[in-house]
């Protein structure tokens, strides 16, 4: 019997390092004595909400259009997200000289949409209650001759996520965990094939919210699980079934997911705010709600976290956040 090869490797990722160079930011590696003494490990945080599009969905949405044939360039893209990699999509396209046309749900986040539309994508909505987005953008893209860039299921994607872990261990050295949050998994298998790449005995953990846990259930059956649509307000990580690809990737990769719930993740948004200086969005912020509400058992001296994004506006912050 043979095993398929991973859908990406280090060299993958390396590659398309080697492509964002000079295109998305090389974004900064916080510390933070108050949170150390907190959590009580070194913590250090890779904060992808100071990335182009104030998300980490910048580096897999280029690097995948970048790959592009010119005449398929030329013709456009198409995409579906609830605002992160809609955002990172349009500006992607813009950037490469081409046109994106996005499928978002009609409830997303006002200030995603309205990046979304100001990097200039066309935005066709639909009821996630009650639409197949996946199903509308394959029309879409089949119909206008686009290529169709996933938000995560996708090996280009993937390993362009990925680079954010590898300028974190670049940069921060040994570290004896890494803290990811999981929506489709894009992030969390691009992460780990680079961090188990260069530190083989590092611990993987993905952070899911308590109410959109597929990825936590698939890896305890052995096989992808369907969950009802999650009511959270972590929205990037309001996922129903994780992807087939990233899946593949990680029940060979990622050796925990703990769970935090929406309380937990409002006062880790606020913990960013008043004492590390940093705005934070609900998704971004689930491994430091991990952290801070014991979730997740420090498994060593040295605690790598992927803040991966940063997009709220100041009216939903205020709500999430106001109270005591």
């Amino acid at each position: 019997m043979t095993t398929a090869p991973p859908p990406i490797t280090l060299d993958d990722v390396r590659d398309a390092a080697a492509r964002l160079e000079g295109v998305a930011h090389r974004t900064p590696v916080l510390g933070s004595r108050t949170l150390d003494a907190a959590v009580g490990a070194e913590v250090l945080l890779k904060c992808e909400n100071f990335q182009r599009v104030g998300a980490f969905k910048f580096r897999g949405a280029y690097h995948a259009i970048s790959r592009l044939a010119p005449g398929q360039l030329a013709r456009g893209v198409a995409a579906y997200s609830s605002g992160n990699h809609a955002q990172a999509v349009a500006l992607a396209a813009r950037e490469l000289g081409t046109t994106a046309v996005i499928v978002m749900p009609e409830d997303a986040p006002r200030s995603k949409r309205a990046a979304t539309a100001g990097y200039g994508a066309e935005i066709v909505t639909y009821d996630r209650y009650r639409g197949d987005r996946v199903a509308i953008a394959r029309a879409l893209a089949d119909e206008r001759g686009l290529a169709l860039i996933p938000p995560y299921e996708h090996p280009h994607v993937m390993a362009g996520q990925g680079t954010a872990a590898l300028e974190l261990i670049e940069e921060a050295g040994e570290l004896n965990a890494l803290l990811v949050p999981v929506g489709g998994g894009g992030l969390i298998a691009g992460s780990a094939t680079a961090a188990k790449g260069l530190l083989p005995g590092i611990r993987i953990v993905g952070i899911e919210p308590e109410a959109g846990d597929d990825t936590r259930r698939s890896l305890q059956a052995g096989r992808r699980i369907e969950i009802p649509v999650p009511r959270t307000i972590a929205d990037g990580q309001a996922l129903q079934t994780p992807g087939e690809l990233t899946f593949s990737v990680n029940r060979r990769l990622v050796d925990e997911i703990a769970l935090v719930s929406d309380d937990e993740i409002r006062a880790a948004m606020r913990f960013a705010f008043e004492r590390l200086k940093i705005v934070v969005e609900p998704s971004g912020a689930t491994p430091l709600a991990a952290l801070l509400a014991g979730r997740v058992d420090p498994p060593g001296r040295r605690i790598g976290v992927i803040v991966s994004g940063g997009n709220i506006d100041t009216g939903r912050f205020a709500e999430l956040c106001g109270g005591s």
